[in-house]
C-alpha cells in the first residue's frame, strides 16, 4: 500500500540499485545479458556483410575528412555547384594517385622478382643447412620448404596483383557512395542545426565523431608523410630496390594502429636481404626499428590518444576487434569505427558518458567543486 505522502504516481518502477531491477522493470542481470545477445548478433551481421560495410564507412570517412572544404567553399560565396565538384575532385585525385602509385610500384616488383630465382634458391638450402646443423631432420625440412620455390612466390605477388581487377566491383560502389555523401556534405550542417533542439546529444554525438576523426586522419596523415620520406630516402641511400613502393607501404600502414609499422617493414626487410644479403636486411630492420617504432609506436599514439580520447591499450583492442569483423579495411579504420561506436553508444547518453573517462590515456579529469547548499 503506497504511502499518502508519496508524490510519485502509481505504477512508477523503481531502480533498486545494482543487481536489483532497471528503469525497464527487468533485473538489471537481464538487460546485461540481452544487450550482450544483441551485440553478439550485430556483430555477426556485420561480419556477414563486411564487403558492403567496410566501403560505406571508409567513404563515410572520407566524406567527413573533407567535409569543412565544402563548407568553406560555400562560406567564401561559391556556388553549390562548384563547390561539390571541387569536393569530389579533390577526393577522387587523392584516390587516384594512391593507387594509381600502388599499382606501379606493385608492377614493377613482379617484373623484377624474377631475378631473384638463384638468391631465394640459395637462401631457402643455407636455411636448411642450418637447422639441419641444429639437429632438425633435413629430409623433413626439404619436405617442409618444398613449396617455397621462387616461381610459386612470383605466381601468388602475380595471384594477388590479378585479383585487384576483382576489387574493381568495390571501387566502384565506393567511388559511387562518396559521390552522394560528397553531395550531401553540402546541406547536411544546415539539416544537423536544424535539429540540435530537439535531438542535441545525438548532433553533439555526431560531432564528436566527426571532429575525432578529421584530428585522427590529420595527425596520421602528418606522421604518414613524415615516415614515408624519411624510409624512402633510407632505403634509396641503402640501394634498396622500390623504396618508392615501401615509403607508399608505410605511408598506408600508418593508419593501422601500433603494429602497421611491422607490416611495412616485412617486404622492405626481405628484399634486403635477397639483394644484399643478412647485413642489408639487419641494417633495414634497424633503421626501421629507430624511425618507425620511435614515431608510430611511441610518439604517434600518445598524440592520437590525445586527440580522440583513446588510449593505447583501446586502440590496440580495437585494430584486433575491427581487423577480425571487417577484414584488412576494418584494420585501417580501425580508429574512426571506434569513435563512430563510442559516439553512438556512449556520447549519445549523458549517463553512459562517464565511460568516456576509462577509455581515454590522459589524466582523469579534475573532481567538480561541491555545490553549494546555501
Amino acid at each position: 500500500m503506497r504511502s499518502g505522502s508519496d508524490p510519485r504516481p502509481a505504477g512508477t518502477v523503481l531502480d533498486g540499485g545494482p543487481g536489483r531491477s532497471g528503469p525497464t522493470g527487468l533485473p538489471r542481470g537481464v538487460v546485461v545479458l540481452l544487450g550482450t545477445a544483441g551485440a553478439v548478433v550485430t556483430i555477426a551481421g556485420m561480419r556477414g556483410v563486411a564487403d558492403l560495410i567496410g566501403p560505406i564507412f571508409l567513404a563515410l570517412m572520407l566524406a567527413v575528412t573533407v567535409s569543412p572544404l565544402t563548407s568553406g567553399l560555400r562560406r567564401h560565396g561559391t556556388p553549390v555547384w562548384l563547390a561539390t565538384t571541387a569536393t569530389v575532385t579533390v577526393v577522387y585525385l587523392v584516390l587516384l594517385a594512391i593507387g594509381g602509385a600502388l599499382a606501379v610500384s606493385v608492377a614493377r616488383l613482379v617484373d623484377m622478382l624474377p631475378q631473384y630465382r638463384e638468391q631465394f634458391a640459395t637462401l631457402r638450402d643455407q636455411l636448411v643447412s642450418g637447422l639441419g646443423g641444429l639437429g632438425i631432420s633435413v629430409p623433413q625440412l626439404r619436405d617442409a620448404v618444398a613449396g617455397a620455390d621462387p616461381g610459386n612466390v612470383i605466381q601468388l605477388v602475380e595471384s594477388l596483383v590479378g585479383g585487384l581487377a576483382g576489387l574493381l566491383s568495390n571501387t566502384v560502389f565506393l567511388l559511387a557512395v562518396l559521390l552522394f555523401m560528397c553531395l550531401d556534405t553540402v546541406g547536411f550542417p544546415a539539416r544537423l542545426r536544424s535539429t540540435t533542439a530537439e535531438r542535441p546529444q545525438v548532433v553533439g554525438a555526431l560531432r564528436s565523431f566527426a571532429q575525432g576523426t578529421r584530428r585522427y586522419l590529420l595527425v596520421s596523415t602528418v606522421f604518414g608523410l613524415i615516415v614515408a620520406v624519411v624510409d624512402t630516402g633510407l632505403l634509396w641511400a641503402l640501394g634498396v630496390p622500390l623504396p618508392v613502393l615501401w615509403g607508399l607501404l608505410a605511408f598506408i600502414t600508418n593508419y593501422i594502429p601500433n603494429i602497421g609499422f611491422v607490416i611495412g617493414l616485412v617486404p622492405p626487410a626481405l628484399l634486403a636481404l635477397l639483394e644484399g644479403g643478412t647485413d642489408l636486411m639487419l641494417t633495414v630492420i634497424a633503421l626501421y626499428c629507430v624511425v618507425n617504432f620511435v614515431i608510430q609506436s611511441v610518439i604517434q599514439p600518445k598524440i592520437v590518444g590525445d586527440a580522440v580520447g583513446l588510449s593505447a591499450t583501446v586502440s590496440f583492442l580495437s585494430l584486433v576487434f575491427w581487423a577480425w569483423v571487417l577484414g584488412a579495411l576494418g584494420a585501417l579504420l580501425a580508429i574512426p569505427l571506434t569513435l563512430f561506436a563510442k559516439g553512438l553508444l556512449i556520447d549519445i547518453d549523458p549517463s553512459t558518458r562517464w565511460i568516456n573517462t576509462l577509455l581515454s590515456g590522459g589524466p582523469p579529469p579534475p573532481p567538480e567543486p561541491p555545490r553549494s547548499t546555501s
